[in-house]
């Protein structure tokens, strides 16, 4: 098994920025990928950026050029800059994980941008 457990969330003006952490443990060496999923309110989960261990990097149209993923591999822990936030940015944002053929997902941390 492997445990995610996202921090760094919180209530952010309009154009700044947030950085969230995503710390891994467990059997950790099963993990091919990991990335980051959103849901706002009434929305269905949708990817924003996912990072595999070959360093290939997937960004959401929505997100690319101002967020930024990033893994430390030698402390299990994913990064996601949020640069420029927007109010359509507010969401509860999901640590996700894969590998070995199972999907693991954190508990989400909120993300909340003023206007």
């Amino acid at each position: 098994q492997v445990q995610l457990v996202e921090s760094g969330g919180g209530l952010v003006q309009a154009g700044g920025s947030l950085r969230l952490s995503c710390a891994a443990s467990g059997r950790t060496f099963r993990i091919n990928v990991m990335g980051w999923h959103r849901q706002a309110p009434g929305k269905q989960r949708e990817l924003v950026a996912i990072k595999s261990n070959s360093g290939s990097t997937t960004y959401a149209d929505s997100v690319k050029g101002r967020f930024t993923i990033s893994r430390d591999n030698a402390k299990n822990t994913m990064y996601l800059q949020m640069n420029s936030l927007k109010p359509e940015d507010t969401a509860v944002y999901y640590c996700y994980a894969f590998g070995g053929g199972d999907a693991y997902w954190g508990q989400g941390t909120q993300v909340t941008v003023s206007s």
